[in-house]
């Protein structure tokens, strides 16, 4: 049985020192890792500059993307960028990546969401070339979205084989994907093909243990080797936190999944072991900020046992 770890997600911060602020307080209240979005439109720093400065401000919090898009960098140059950073970071990255998702995103930057098979090939081949970018020798490849001719990339990451590799997803065939390649994997719900939001129809603790179950199967023997774990959504038993309503996270029907807290903080963490103990989840990101002084509590507590 894993440990519990702890990341989470911080967007925006008006001045440096804000920012460096918010890494030391994550960090001195025993959060493991501070993970920064990858969208275009919307109030948030770009991933790399900003992890940077958090890995720089603080010695023991590991910086990580939730989650980078595939479809807005070449894999060649985000393997660069994560390298440099993982040796600048002593060796504290964990790379988050899915396809790209928001329509948002999409349309503000002109874009095209190609439907959700096209980009889930492309990532597929995406993760193909960071593994081979980060490896010894020369790396060659030729695939549908993407060919590579003898490449020797340095900086290699200072951890090795490569940085952990953390996949998003909800839907079957990201799942899967997930399963082959992933050492963490955040659950959420599936998406909708027009990148408009979450899938209404996916929702609930019966759908959340199927994609466990979906997962488990299609990684066979390595699913012991994948850290499973998921964003927390909401913490008390009303809306989402104001303002937040471009993140899309829809949680009207996960109260009954580990992605909706409520009660004491001793109930919270009830709750955590049970779906630790009975389903293997051992990683939790907190989604909002503003939920950090209701969970802190919770993480002083669990983290590291």
């Amino acid at each position: 049985m894993r440990t519990f770890r702890f990341g989470a997600v911080a967007r925006l911060a008006a001045t440096r020192r804000e920012w460096v602020a918010k890494a030391r307080r994550l960090e001195d209240a025993g959060f493991d890792v501070m993970l920064v979005p990858d969208h275009i439109v919307g109030p948030r720093f770009g991933p790399i500059a900003a992890m940077m400065a958090a890995a720089d401000a603080t010695t023991r919090l590991r910086v990580g993307t939730m989650v980078a898009a595939n479809d807005f960098r070449h894999p060649v140059l985000l393997a660069k960028e994560a390298a440099t950073l993982d040796v600048l970071s002593d060796g504290r990255l964990e790379l988050g990546i899915g396809t790209g998702w928001l329509g948002l995103d999409y349309r503000g930057a002109g874009l095209v969401l190609d439907e959700p098979r096209v980009r889930l090939r492309r990532l597929r081949e995406g993760l193909a070339v960071l593994k081979g970018a980060w490896a010894e020798g020369p790396f060659s490849y030729e695939g549908e979205h993407y060919r590579i001719d003898a490449l020797e990339q340095e900086p290699r990451p200072l951890q090795r084989p490569h940085p952990p590799i953390l996949i998003g997803g909800g839907g079957p065939a990201m799942l899967r994907l997930a399963a082959a390649e992933a050492d963490i994997v955040n659950l959420t719900m599936r998406t909708l093909p027009d990148g408009s939001g979450p899938d209404p129809a996916d929702g609930g603790a019966e759908a959340f243990v199927r994609k466990i179950g979906l997962l488990r199967e299609a990684a066979g023997p390595r699913f012991a080797d994948i850290e499973l774990g998921t964003s927390v959504l909401r913490i008390g038993d009303g809306e989402a936190s104001p303002g937040v309503a471009w993140s899309a996270a829809d949680t009207s029907r996960q109260a009954d999944t580990p992605q909706v807290l409520a009660g004491s903080v001793e109930d919270m963490a009830d709750k955590l072991r049970r779906w630790r103990d009975e389903h293997g989840l051992s990683y939790f990101v907190l989604h909002h900020e503003t939920d950090f002084e209701a969970f802190a509590p919770v993480v002083a507590k669990l983290a590291g046992s």
